[in-house]
C-alpha cells in the first residue's frame, strides 16, 4: 500500500503528463490549518524545503494559516531541517497540565504558554526568517469585526454564531464578522481577494510573533491577539477561521504550480465550511495546485486509525506519555510520504497522479 496520494487540478495534471515535474515550476506552497493533523507533514517538509526546493531559482510564496503559517515560518529558517525536527518534537511534547486546584487551564494560561513557545522557537530566528531571500512569507489571521472587535465572554460566542449563520448563507456573508488580515514579508500577495474583505499589511521583526499566536489563536482555546503593530486595531484569531485550508484564487505564473502538501485531499475554504459539504469540492481556483496528501487507507493503520488531532489532548488527558507515544509514531510513519514523494521525483509517473 502507498503511503502518498497525488492530486493534481486541471492545468497542473495537464502540465505533468506533458512536462512533469521539478523545482523550478513551485511558485506557492500553501500550509493548511489543522492542529496536530500537520505533524503528518513534517517529514515532507523536511525534504521539499531542506532539499528538493533548493533547486528553484526563483522566490516562491509561502501561505500558512495556524500550524500551517508555524511549518511555513520553519521553512524560512536558515536550516529548515534542524527547525522542522524541532517543531516535530516540540509540537509532540508540549503540555498543558492545570495547576493545583484546576480541572483545567484558562485560555489565558495556555495563551501564555503559547507565547513563550514561540518567543523560543524564534526568538534567535526572526530576522533570518524575513530577510529569506528565496522564500516569502505570508500569516493568514482572521480580524474580528463588529461584536468581534474585542473577544470578551459575551462578545464572542455571539459574533461567532452571527458569523456561522452568515457564512452559511454564503461565504462572502462572513465578511461581515471577520477580516481576513495577511501579514506579509513581501508587498505583493500571491492570491485574489475577492471573495472576503482582506487587509495585506508588512510583517516584521515588530509584530513576527504576535501575528503567528494571532493566526494559531483557536477562538475558545486560546485568546484572540489584540491590536497587532502594523495592522488594524481590533481582535485577530484563528487564520484557518478565513482560510482552514486556503482554497484561494492563485495567481502565478500560467506554466507555474502551487504545490500543497496536504493532510487530505479536499480543500475547504474556511474553519466554519467544515460541516458545509458542498463547499469542500474542486474549483477553477484550484487548477493549478498539486496536492500531497496521505492516502486514507494508509492513514488507517496509524494509531487509532487516524492522524493525530486536537480531541487527543482530552483522550489523553492523565496520559501524557501515551500522547506522545502514539504522535510521535504517527510522525515516524510518515517518513513514507517524504521518501515515497522523493521516489515519484526521481522517476516520475503521471499515472499516480489523480484529478483533484
Amino acid at each position: 500500500m502507498r503511503a502518498l496520494t497525488i492530486y493534481a487540478g486541471t492545468d497542473a495534471l495537464r502540465r505533468i503528463r506533458t512536462r512533469g515535474l521539478n523545482a523550478a515550476d513551485v511558485h506557492a506552497v500553501p500550509a493548511a490549518a489543522g492542529g496536530p493533523k500537520g505533524l503528518i507533514l513534517t517529514r515532507l517538509d523536511q525534504f521539499i524545503f531542506g532539499e528538493w526546493l533548493h533547486d528553484a531559482a526563483h522566490p516562491i510564496h509561502l501561505i500558512g494559516a495556524s500550524i500551517g503559517a508555524w511549518r511555513m515560518a520553519t521553512a524560512c529558517m536558515a536550516d529548515p531541517i534542524a527547525g522542522f525536527k524541532r517543531l516535530e518534537h516540540d509540537y509532540i511534547r508540549q503540555r498543558f497540565d492545570p495547576l493545583p486546584g484546576q480541572a483545567r487551564l484558562s485560555s489565558t494560561e495556555i495563551s501564555a504558554r503559547f507565547t513563550n513557545s514561540l518567543q523560543s522557537f524564534y526568538g534567535d530566528h526572526i530576522e533570518t526568517v524575513l530577510d529569506n531571500p528565496r522564500y516569502h512569507l505570508h500569516f493568514m489571521t482572521s480580524r474580528g469585526r463588529g461584536l468581534l472587535r474585542r473577544d470578551t465572554p459575551w462578545r464572542t460566542p455571539i459574533g461567532y454564531a452571527g458569523a456561522y449563520l452568515f457564512n452559511v448563507a454564503a461565504r462572502r456573508g462572513l465578511g461581515a464578522w471577520l477580516e481576513r488580515v495577511v501579514f506579509s514579508s513581501h508587498p505583493t500577495l500571491p492570491f485574489g481577494t475577492q471573495d472576503i474583505k482582506t487587509t495585506a499589511c508588512r510583517l516584521t521583526t515588530k509584530n513576527f510573533l504576535p501575528a503567528l499566536q494571532a493566526s494559531c489563536a483557536i477562538p475558545f482555546v486560546l485568546d484572540a491577539v489584540h491590536d497587532i503593530e502594523g495592522g488594524p486595531r481590533g481582535a485577530y484569531w484563528d487564520g484557518g477561521i478565513t482560510d482552514y485550508h486556503l482554497h484561494l484564487d492563485y495567481q502565478v505564473p500560467v506554466d507555474g504550480v502551487v504545490l500543497y502538501p496536504h493532510f487530505q485531499q479536499a480543500v475547504v475554504p474556511g474553519w466554519l465550511d467544515k460541516a458545509l459539504k458542498w463547499r469542500h469540492g474542486y474549483t477553477d481556483a484550484l487548477s493549478q495546485m498539486v496536492v500531497l496528501a496521505p492516502n486514507p487507507e494508509w492513514v488507517k493503520t496509524l494509531p487509532n486509525g487516524k492522524l493525530p488531532d486536537r480531541r487527543d489532548f482530552n483522550h489523553y488527558e492523565n496520559d501524557f506519555d501515551g500522547r506522545v507515544k502514539v504522535w510521535q509514531r504517527a510522525a515516524d510513519e510518515s517518513q513514507r510520504l517524504a521518501d515515497e514523494w522523493a521516489q515519484w521525483l526521481d522517476s516520475p509517473d503521471p499515472s499516480q497522479v489523480q484529478p483533484l
